[in-house]
């Protein structure tokens, strides 16, 4: 009963229900309380619902069952998949899970001790080797041991070096309070803003409006910072040590990135070598390469060069000579600071949660092959646990690494060969295929975050004291060509520098339609024959690659321009000029290039399909609700800034295949439907979940969080 009810005369309340027919009675009967809630006074002038604003209205939506705010809706979906898949992710062990163990660890720690070798100067020798080592195998093992998603690679990152080193001048020039209580309370602040972002669920409604447009300039964001950081060591190689020192220092680091390049194609070497020979100098090239010029620079006449070495503590306690132990007094910090940590605890948050999610699907992407369901909201909690861990502890945050993420998918993947159902001429045959795919498991996870573990203690530390800074450099080139090699922005370069006529031939949907005004304007410009056959449709001129051109010129520059931006005071404030590309390429981009370009180099990074494909389809459900009755708006397809308009005469949207991203066309939609009809033509798997009982992951209206399947028991 409403309040407004409570107060009116007894009959005046019984009389709405008393007068219903029992049909309606039962109908409302079977509708949720919050529906009928003002059904009670019927007759009423003035109701609850009429007085309700908007906002509150859309918000109860939102936190009811189903509703993409539900608080812990994600968080209890990873939980269950968590159960159902931790078994038998400790059951797989081979050679090629510790060939990857390996190869994580060289590329996971040594890049992170020369960000350490950045922290130890930048910051006042408040961040040493120790610390980042602690940290990454300290993390390492947590999600290792309880993540919902164990190919994810946890490390020290460069966009977060950046950023302290950017916040201790802060601390130190600025704001005069000590650098290791305020970052503190920065990471708790981040750790408590990750439960929130996971609680309600952040991943469904941030996440899913992604595009690789943004996740594209991230990653080569990424390459840029790996390239600089291996011409900063370069650089005080060159101020420390001897001309000749430092010339060899130089043919080191790129001797030790063109080794590890060349080794790791050794698979391609056929028929040199016996297949297992191939495929262990693959596996190990970052290894052999990494030891090889640690170990040449105190061999023979080159022993009595100078070197530059890492800088490491030769027992168990933190760098700075000011601590004794690896607890911060967090609470001397001045309450007035305390909450100012608020600012870039938020930044931290942003930087995290983008990077982390981003990692974690790059490296469960469908080349890949994963069965198993990810998970996002628990990871993202676990995160804020090791972050404020971290901060309690004075060491760096650890968050989701790029291109560690994907290189571990890379490492691990094989050749499995499965059955599929392909339907011929009206008849179902079985055929066996060859696929790749990863070996998901947590072994090369957790061997390698131990192994990286052990590396604190004296003995092991010692050894890292040998290494070179050389070698480091050349790693970091390693680490960052390994990471431009898979990235699109890369072969849409080469295209600029390309003739026009060696480009590949594109699609027949980007071609621009000539206008009848055009036509008229110009009949027959080449003096050919008129007499050939003519349709109604507007004549097409070939497509070009301009706006091709102009987009990926757009997303280099805007790459520069962040990378400029964290070399500045303002590097603090980098993660939010990231986080804006996402709704400058949804609000503004598609004013300024055609939908179908756009159709064609963007997509979205968290799920199939591309933003234009959702408009597409939101129009499509529009017309027919309104009957094919609504007023005609054109094609629905904007010409944009640069020119080049899209559609083919006589093509229609839905002959770019309803089932799927149309930028793949008809055969992609097939591909899809024959994926959800158990159907296969010879390249869709019959169920990438056949035989497993997992609960999917994703947005669905009724869902039945609580039991992992859907309501209607499909």
């Amino acid at each position: 009963m409403s309040l407004i009810s409570a107060f009116r005369p007894r009959s005046t309340r019984s009389t709405s229900l008393r007068h219903r027919p029992p049909a309606r009675q039962r109908r409302a009967a079977r509708r949720p309380e919050h529906e009928r809630e003002g059904d009670d006074d019927a007759h009423s002038i003035i109701t609850p619902s009429k007085h309700t604003p908007k906002a509150i209205r859309v918000l109860r939506g939102s936190i009811s069952a189903g509703g993409p705010l539900r608080p812990f809706r994600l968080v209890k979906q990873d939980i269950v998949n968590l159960r159902r898949r931790y078994v038998s992710d400790w059951t797989l062990f081979n050679q090629l899970v510790f060939a990857s163990a390996v190869y994580v660890f060289f590329t996971n720690l040594l890049p992170g001790i020369t960000f350490a070798s950045d922290l130890y100067v930048l910051t006042g020798k408040s961040w040493g080797t120790i610390e980042v080592v602690f940290s990454t195998g300290l993390c390492g093992i947590i999600f290792s041991l309880l993540s919902i998603q164990p190919l994810t690679i946890l490390g020290v990152t460069g966009p977060f070096s950046v950023l302290a080193e950017n916040i201790y001048a802060l601390c130190e020039e600025d704001f005069k309070v000590p650098f290791l209580p305020f970052m503190a309370w920065s990471l708790i602040h981040a750790a408590w803003l990750h439960y929130v972002l996971a609680i309600i669920n952040a991943h469904d409604w941030t996440m899913r409006y992604v595009t690789t447009f943004a996740t594209e300039i991230f990653s080569l964001l990424n390459s840029i910072i790996y390239f600089h950081k291996a011409i900063q060591e370069l650089e005080r190689a060159h101020d420390y040590l001897s001309f000749a020192a430092f010339l060899y220092a130089v043919m080191g680091a790129v001797g030790t990135m063109l080794l590890a390049i060349f080794l790791s194609t050794a698979e391609s070497w056929r028929p040199l070598f016996h297949r297992y020979i191939r495929m262990g100098l693959a596996e190990y090239a970052a290894a052999i390469s990494i030891t090889l010029f640690i170990g040449l620079p105190y061999i023979g006449e080159l022993a009595d060069l100078d070197k530059m070495t890492l800088a490491v503590s030769h027992s168990f306690k933190p760098t700075s000579p000011d601590r004794d132990k690896f607890i911060v007094e967090f609470w001397t910090l001045p309450v007035g600071w305390v909450f100012a940590a608020i600012i870039p605890g938020i930044i931290i948050t942003i930087l995290f949660f983008f990077d982390h999610e981003v990692s974690s699907i790059i490296c469960t992407i469908d080349r890949y092959g994963t069965k198993k369901p990810g998970g996002f909201a628990w990871d993202i909690i676990l995160l804020g646990t090791t972050t404020a861990l971290c901060g309690i502890l004075g060491i760096p945050p650890a968050n989701g690494l790029l291109p560690q993420a994907p290189l571990h998918s890379e490492s691990l993947m094989h050749s499995e060969f499965e059955q599929r159902t392909v339907v011929v001429d009206g008849d179902e045959k079985v055929e066996t295929h060859e696929v790749k795919r990863v070996y998901e498991q947590r072994w090369s996870s957790f061997l390698h975050a131990g192994a990286i573990l052990l590396f604190v203690s004296p003995p092991f530390m010692k050894v890292l004291g040998l290494t070179p800074t050389s070698v480091l450099a050349g790693l970091f080139m390693f680490m960052g060509e390994q990471s431009l090699s898979v990235n699109p922005i890369l072969y849409r370069t080469f295209y600029l520098l390309t003739p026009p006529s060696e480009l590949p031939p594109l699609p027949a949907s980007l071609a621009k339609r000539e206008t009848p005004l055009e036509s008229n304007l110009n009949p027959n410009p080449n003096n050919t024959n008129t007499n050939t056959t003519t349709t109604t449709h507007n004549r097409t001129n070939p497509p070009s690659y301009l706006p091709i051109h102009l987009y990926t010129l757009l997303q280099i520059i805007t790459t520069v321009i962040i990378f400029i931006v964290t070399l500045t005071r303002g590097a603090p404030a980098f993660p939010v000029l990231i986080v804006a590309l996402v709704p400058f390429r949804l609000l503004v981009m598609n004013r300024w290039w055609p939908r179908e370009v756009l159709r064609f180099v963007d997509a979205w990074a968290c799920r199939e399909g591309t933003p234009e494909d959702d408009e597409d389809a939101a129009e499509k459900g529009r017309e027919e609700s309104c009957g094919g009755v609504c007023s005609d708006t054109g094609d629905g397809v904007g010409g944009g800034v640069f020119p080049a308009r899209v559609d083919e005469p006589g093509m229609e949207l839905q002959d770019l295949g309803d089932g799927g991203s149309s930028r793949y066309g008809v055969d992609h939609g097939r591909e899809v439907m024959d994926r959800v009809e158990g159907r296969g033509d010879g390249r869709a798997v019959e169920s990438r979940d056949a035989g497993q009982d997992w609960v999917e992951l994703g947005f669905r209206m009724r869902e039945d969080e609580e039991l992992g399947r859907s309501v209607d028991g499909r």
